[in-house]
């Protein structure tokens, strides 16, 4: 009798149970992107073949706009749509404003403490303020405009060097706009030169170490490591990654410290008394005194070190690639040159001041940023709560990678010559009709991102790339070095240089005679 009267009481409470299941009103079931299959463990980490953001294009292809991977152990959504990014950075732009943890950040950039790695908080808006009123306005910005005309004009100077009297030189760019980059951030930063012939021979050991650093932190901040996506290899320090990343870090640190120390010992000396605080260093320094909570060293060696690595190889990737398009386009360069010789002329060079009468050197700059953005895959952004992207579910923890350059070759947006480059798409007022949209083109580009994570270096970007390409243009006259076109093959990493360095065959235009004349006189 008391086996029946339990077994009835189980029935009966399991009855209650599944009519309480049956009762209960269904829950929308929550819409997660389509993705291809995934593999066991590894997820989808056997489809990133590079280069990444086309193999990221053709899943948007098959997929849509919003594609869902598995990358080990972290789930990602790979946005190709300019409505959807602009959805992921405008009604999703808190949620979406983490950064994920990589180790690269976790050892290189202060534990991941630097404005493009620290997540989203007061920690990060403090930086954000200092980068944009400290480092960035256009009054900083501005008390280093001769900096960069000096630099931009030793460049061309040692353009000029290759050339014998009346004929031309074949050069190969790259190495000699990367020696400019550098050496304008080191000026801004602590007065120094580090790259080229007439760098200071009583810092040759510096230099040297310096350019070793700077080496080592581009070819491990430009790959991707797969213990960030599966932890097993973190545990066993697959390929002796955290060893070298230990390592250089390290070595990175020490030389940070050096040259903060070195501008606080200046400061503190005879040059804090004649005025010697013009650097941003010193102008850092010189905040730290007043408030050394927000302007720690530790904060200062992050800024430094994000301000060399996001300004350098993104600048120099871009000009490679101007310079690629412009002499595949003899009719765009022969335009670009008239533009600058009815402004400006033949008697003096190029000025930053000239930039905003230059409206079509603007425009080569965007079709360029368009086609072969530096980085063409955004950061990736990580999700701090559930969201909806698309129409999409996304949970927390979710990274978000926009695919920059895909965006910048859509048909629906750029019409049927999405592919090709036409500066002329800038001027005058938005296109519309079949396959365009009649938005202002600069508003469907995303060459510094989107946001409030977007960079904040834009400003100094622009100018460099002005002044140095439009001093390239008024100087020479650029031609290609065989009879085929420039390759446009995309070579790997975090940013897209071409795969195959450019080499040019260049002739000095009577300014440059006239500077080279001037530049012998006075020597």
């Amino acid at each position: 009798m008391e086996l029946n009267a339990l077994s009835i009481s189980i029935f009966f409470l399991l009855f209650l149970i599944a009519l309480k299941l049956v009762l209960r009103s269904p829950s929308p079931r929550k819409r997660s992107a389509p993705g291809p299959l995934a593999l066991p463990i590894i997820g989808h980490l056997h489809h990133l073949k590079k280069p990444i953001h086309r193999t990221f294009l053709g899943l948007s292809r098959r997929y849509g706009p919003v594609v869902s991977l598995r990358l080990g152990c972290r789930p990602v959504v790979i946005v190709s749509s300019l409505p959807v990014a602009e959805e992921c950075f405008t009604k999703n732009d808190v949620v979406l404003a983490n950064r994920a943890r990589m180790m690269v950040g976790e050892y290189l950039a202060y534990n991941c403490t630097t404005v493009p790695t620290s997540s989203y908080g007061h920690h990060w808006r403090n930086l954000r303020r200092i980068g944009a009123i400290e480092i960035f306005s256009s009054h900083r910005l501005d008390r280093f405009t001769e900096v960069r005309k000096d630099e931009v004009g030793r460049l061309l100077r040692v353009l000029c060097r290759n050339i014998p009297p009346g004929g031309v030189a074949t050069v190969e760019p790259r190495p000699l706009l990367t020696d400019l980059t550098f050496n304008i951030m080191m000026r801004m930063l602590a007065g120094k030169r580090y790259y080229g012939v007439d760098a200071a021979e009583a810092d040759d050991e510096e230099a040297t170490q310096f350019r070793g650093i700077i080496r080592e932190l581009t070819m491990l901040v430009s790959v991707s490591y797969p213990g960030d996506f599966l932890p097993v290899l973190r545990w066993i320090d697959y390929q002796g990654y955290r060893k070298r990343l230990v390592r250089l870090a390290e070595k990175a640190n020490r030389f940070l410290q050096g040259l903060v120390d070195e501008r606080r010992c200046r400061r503190q000396g005879k040059e804090s008394a004649s005025g010697g605080s013009s650097f941003m260093i010193d102008h850092l320094l010189s905040l730290q005194e007043s408030d050394s909570e927000s302007y720690s060293d530790r904060m200062i060696k992050g800024l430094i070190q994000t301000f060399l690595l996001a300004g350098t190889d993104t600048s120099t990737v871009t000009m490679e690639w101007v310079l690629t398009n412009l002499i595949n386009s003899p009719r765009v360069l022969e335009k670009a040159t008239a533009e600058i010789d009815s402004v400006i002329g033949q008697d003096r060079l190029i000025e930053e001041a000239d930039l905003p009468k230059l409206p079509y050197l603007h425009h080569i700059i965007d079709e360029t940023l368009r086609l072969f953005p530096s980085v063409p895959l955004l950061l990736p952004h990580l999700s701090s709560e559930d969201c909806t992207v698309g129409g999409y579910h996304l949970p927390a923890n979710t990274m978000v990678i926009v695919n920059a350059w895909a965006i910048h070759r859509d048909p629906e947006l750029w019409g049927a010559d999405a592919a090709s480059f036409v500066p002329e798409r800038f001027e005058g007022e938005p296109a519309s009709g079949e396959g365009k949209s009649n938005k202002d083109p600069h508003k469907l580009i995303l060459p510094f991102g989107m946001g409030r994570r977007a960079c904040p270096g834009a400003p100094l970007a622009q100018r460099l790339l002005g002044l140095t390409l439009g001093a390239l243009v008024q100087c020479f006259e650029w031609k290609r070095d065989t009879k085929q076109e420039v390759d446009w093959t995309e070579g790997a990493g975090v940013t897209m240089p071409k795969e195959k360095p450019l080499t040019a065959v260049i002739r000095s235009r009577p300014i440059m005679m006239k500077l080279a004349c001037e530049s012998s006189a006075t020597t």
